[in-house]
């Protein structure tokens, strides 16, 4: 699913011609965390380089600009009630015996394979769900004092949640740490080209393999992982935990997810979470300072039937146009026609650039100058535009897609067919909605149903008769049950607590997992970022307004973080990146104990 595309060489600045050019690796093909910002910065140097290559031949590091509120950074937040505990956290994170549990514990993780379908039935009449049982016995067995000391609910028999309570009554709002126990299904034709078997959980000393090794039992059993060896070190909260596992985030998460969020609103109401980090993208090199990319939002999405029906027949007397032939034309008008797409200030993706124009000190100085004067000119932001939205995957990620991907039409090969039809799966931008994006749909197939004189209906609405008598019909339906909106935009501002929490919290693990667990500077920027696909966060609006999807996984130098084999062959992590992941968690657990202004 992942191909590769374009290969970009970065500039080396003044007096480090001994230094390898590091390579900037921009995949395409759709995950579900697509776009971080660490992948933008990939794309964006890719998009300049491709159709500017003159203007990337610089000399020197570029003197960074001054922008005016464009992307603050919070400092480096250090647990202080709990600094000797953290420290001490920190030293066991590192040493030779605690990787060797955590290897255990993700490895053995890997070998159930809890893959999803998309057809499967309701939990307790389809039997496949039956292999979430031995995962859960699995977890009991791994991690025995979060299943003695935090209380454990079962939703809808397979989702879990877990919850902390603090030592003494407490006012504050719990946080939520979420991930999903499903795989993505493994394609059996492809299981001789892994590396090492796909359930294996081999270790080869550097790298965990297997499907679900990074999406998302790196997340779980990180999140457990720190816990434990939180309890293991007497850690009690002053702050509820709340840790929510969906099983079916692969296929829909309506079973998992949808149910879990349920029975978390009942208990802690509207609102009633201080934040919630789930599944998302990690932090890499780019253009010389390592750039972190906690996804703030989420496009929506819809699937639009497109169907056709005309009279059948013999297909030795045909018409002019079969039900075939009119969908198709149907689908070509589409394609011809793809969604307008302009880069705002208020879509994330800009945000995103802000903070690397701002921050990161190799962005060549023409691009520099122009994301800031971006800020205040239209006509800047126009022409950085033009250089950002010719790379298509950026181009996607800013505004509403549409891709025809189910088609059918037909029953014999001497039968005119009576129906057609094609399913037409679109992402909804966030600055769009779900109305606005049916209401483009019914006015740009009209012409294309009068040609044909056919009768149009969608949505629920006529549209047109057609002519007398009319020729077939063409309905448009809503599949998605009414789709999924964007979601809302997580605040980032200057009153933004919980992002100055998250964005603290990424800046000490990324000192400490480095040895300068006392440093109050951080050579890593936090960039707000936005997902293409969904999360089963998509299910938890109305819980808080602080949702984040961030892993703190470490991608390296200037590749995409998202390049290790997810929902395709030869999946992994890297140990040393993953172990930096708990650590995240551990002080991400300690700091929110401390926020008592969250």
């Amino acid at each position: 699913m992942e191909k590769t595309g374009p290969i970009a060489t970065l500039p080396a600045p003044v007096g480090s011609e001994a230094v390898p050019k590091q390579k900037c690796r921009c995949r395409q093909g759709f995950v579900k965390r697509l776009m971080s910002s660490v992948l933008l910065a990939c794309l964006l140097y890719t998009a300049v380089n491709t159709f500017f290559p003159e203007r990337l031949q610089v000399g020197k590091v570029n003197k960074i600009s001054t922008f005016e509120d464009g992307c603050p950074q919070a400092d480096v937040l250090l647990p202080s009630n709990h600094h000797g505990l953290w420290s001490t956290l920190t030293r066991q994170i590192a040493s030779e015996d605690f990787r060797k549990e955590a290897v255990e514990w993700l490895s053995g993780a890997v070998q159930i394979p809890t893959e999803s379908f998309d057809d499967l039935g309701p939990v307790g009449e389809d039997p496949r769900w039956e292999v979430f049982k031995p995962f859960h016995a699995y977890l009991k067995s791994a991690f025995p004092l979060v299943h003695t000391t935090l209380k454990r609910t079962e939703v809808n028999t397979y989702g879990l949640i877990y919850e902390w309570v603090a030592t003494e009554d407490s006012f504050l709002k719990p946080i939520l740490l979420a991930a999903h126990q499903g795989k993505f299904l493994l394609d059996a034709t492809t299981v001789d080209k892994w590396t090492h078997p796909p359930f294996s959980g081999y270790y080869d000393g550097e790298r965990i393999w297997g499907r679900g090794s990074s999406d998302d039992k790196s997340g779980l059993i990180g999140v457990l992982s720190a816990v434990e060896t939180l309890l293991k070190n007497g850690f009690q909260p002053k702050r509820n935990l709340v840790l929510a596992f969906g099983f079916d985030e692969e296929s829909s998460g309506s079973q998992g997810a949808g149910e879990l969020a349920k029975v978390l609103e009942e208990k802690y109401g509207k609102d009633g979470i201080a934040l919630i980090v789930d599944e998302g993208a990690g932090f890499s090199e780019q253009y010389g300072t390592y750039v972190a990319g906690p996804g703030i939002a989420e496009k929506g999405s819809l699937n639009v039937q497109v169907e056709v029906k005309a009279p059948g027949g013999h297909s030795s007397v045909p018409p002019p146009h079969t039900s075939i032939g009119i969908l198709s034309a149907l689908l070509v008008h589409l394609e011809k026609n793809p969604f307008e797409v302009h880069l705002s200030r208020a879509q994330p993706v800009y945000a995103t650039l802000q903070c690397i124009g701002e921050h990161a000190k190799d962005v060549p100085k023409h691009l520099r100058k122009l994301i800031q004067k971006s800020t205040g000119s239209d006509k800047a932001l126009k022409k950085l535009e033009s250089i950002v939205l010719k790379d298509h995957l950026i181009k996607s990620l800013v505004g509403s897609t549409q891709a025809v991907d189910l088609i059918h039409g037909g029953v014999k090969s001497n039968a005119l067919p009576e129906q057609a039809w094609a399913i037409v799966n679109h992402r909804v931008s966030v600055t769009s909605s779900v109305a606005e994006l049916k209401e483009r749909d019914v006015k740009l197939l009209e012409p294309i149903a009068r040609k044909f004189n056919l009768s149009y209906t969608a949505f629920g609405a006529q549209i047109t008769e057609g002519g007398v008598p009319a020729h077939g019909s063409l309905v448009l339906s809503d599949l998605s049950r009414g789709g999924l909106e964007p979601a809302p935009v997580t605040p980032t501002g200057a009153d933004a607590l919980p992002y100055k929490l998250l964005s603290g919290t990424i800046k000490a693990t990324f000192n400490a997992y480095r040895g300068k667990i006392d440093s109050d500077t951080s050579e890593i920027v936090v960039a707000p970022s936005m997902m293409s696909g969904n999360t089963d966060t998509k299910f938890y609006w109305n819980l808080t307004q602080h949702i984040y999807r961030y892993s703190h996984l470490n991608g390296g130098k200037n590749d995409n973080p998202l390049s290790r084999g997810i929902h395709t062959v030869n999946e992994y992590v890297e140990v040393d990146a993953w172990l930096e992941m708990i650590q995240f968690y551990v002080t991400l657990i300690l700091n929110a104990d401390e926020s008592l202004e969250l």
